[in-house]
């Protein structure tokens, strides 16, 4: 503490010179200030201290003399920075040895200048944007080729995060896709991609990975799950997931234990598309009825009220209901207040209207691993905001226990 104190009032008497001095922010903060000169002296006295380390003795110490390699000079080199390019002194070695650890052999930019890129690329801005601001707010010009070269460093860590161990047991996973348009072969190609969410024991939200492929498929699901399950993941309680056939034929394939929860969201929205615009209200509004019932046999009941008024002018409705009654009322064994947890893709669907705000910029884009790249980027950002478990989890947890006793971990 003794310490820590020392050096904040060496920092103040610093600060109150140059107050003294009459120093202004420009001579501080501005492109050739203060701020900059002292970025320039730290990273030269750090590499002569590298330099020290590499030849084993101070700089003009007679251990130097004749020892078969010593200080040769200094090459100069131009960094791109946040205030503009800085020259930086680089001691050099008679022997070429000295391979400074600070600043490498070809780099060009100051240490965190590619995360500022990376940054600006995984919250949605095209390249030439990134360009564009580079440019005004530092001065410093760079391509776009150069832009997509240090996004493209991303793509191991894409690979490492998509090929990570998981947990063995999630409780809830919610099972998706969104739509990109894509280079490939010469055209431009719609391709969903797959987007498996976790909901771990703790009710912290977990993206498992991302899939993508021409169109969205029961049997590319089907590999999807096998590839979560290679990965470590054994068991899923509730799988939620929208309406597209053989869906659930895949998760019970995969995991044969596991309860499929059409999503409610999904269903309603599939059913007012048959709806002329006049009547949706009041079809959304007895839709409803079915799915807050209190129970499942008032559920059931609702369903035939709502046959009986609408299927005389719209019969497709109940008929797609009743077709997957089994898949949407899972969410009956529940108590009110965690059923919306279960029914509905909330969480899942949050994510995507992120995701959708970052790719709506794009036109197509040239690869699909463009597409990882720079969805992976997006979802590193959005889950910076996951930092509370879901609503009524506690309460869940405990449902969870005394339904899938044997199946819930101990911990």
């Amino acid at each position: 503490m003794a310490k820590r104190k020392q050096e904040t009032n060496k920092i103040d008497q610093v600060i109150d010179a140059l107050l003294e001095d009459g120093a202004d922010a420009n001579d501080l903060f501005g492109q050739d200030g203060l701020l900059k000169q002292l970025t320039k002296r730290m990273a030269e006295r750090m590499l002569e201290a590298e330099m020290t380390d590499h030849l084993g003795y101070e700089k003009h110490a007679s251990e130097g003399h004749n020892n078969g390699n010593s200080r040769n000079g200094i090459s100069t080199k131009t960094l791109k920075t946040e205030k503009g390019n800085l020259s930086i002194d680089i001691p050099r070695d008679r022997d070429g040895g000295f391979e400074p650890k600070l600043i490498r052999k070809y780099q060009t930019r100051w240490p965190d200048f590619d995360e500022k890129i990376i940054s600006m690329y995984g919250r949605g801005m095209t390249t030439r944007d990134i360009q564009g601001h580079i440019e005004d707010m530092y001065g410093v010009e760079i391509s776009p080729d150069l832009i997509s070269q240090i996004t493209d460093r991303v793509m191991d860590e894409v690979r490492a995060w998509q090929s990570r161990p998981v947990d063995a047991v999630y409780p809830i996973v919610f099972l998706d896709a969104l739509h990109v348009k894509v280079r490939d072969s010469g055209s431009i190609k719609n391709k969903a991609v797959y987007l498996a969410l976790g909901i771990n024991m703790h009710g912290d939200k977990e993206l498992l990975g991302l899939w993508i492929e021409q169109s969205e498929g029961a049997k590319f699901w089907l590999s999807v799950l096998t590839e979560l399950k290679n990965r470590g993941l054994k068991d899923i309680f509730i799988a939620c997931c929208d309406g597209l056939s053989g869906f659930p034929d895949a998760i019970e394939t995969a995991y044969p234990k596991t309860t499929v929860q059409l999503c409610i969201v999904h269903m309603v929205r599939n059913s007012l598309t048959y709806v002329s615009w006049k009547d949706r209200k009041e079809v959304a509004r007895d839709l409803k009825a079915i799915y807050q019932a209190k129970t499942l046999e008032q559920a059931e009941m609702n369903l035939e009220i709502f046959a009986g008024i609408w299927d005389s002018k719209y019969p497709t409705i109940s008929r797609l209901w009743r077709k997957h009654w089994d898949y949407l009322t899972p969410f009956f064994a529940f108590p009110e207040d965690i059923r919306k947890v279960i029914y509905t893709t909330n969480a899942i669907e949050s994510m995507n209207r992120g995701l959708r705000k970052i790719i709506k910029t794009r036109g197509a884009f040239p690869a699909d691993e463009a597409v990882s790249k720079l969805l992976y980027l997006a979802i590193r950002n959005l889950s910076k905001r996951w930092t509370r478990p879901l609503v009524h989890w506690t309460a869940a947890v405990n449902q969870f226990v005394i339904m899938y006793e044997e199946r819930v971990p101990m911990t």
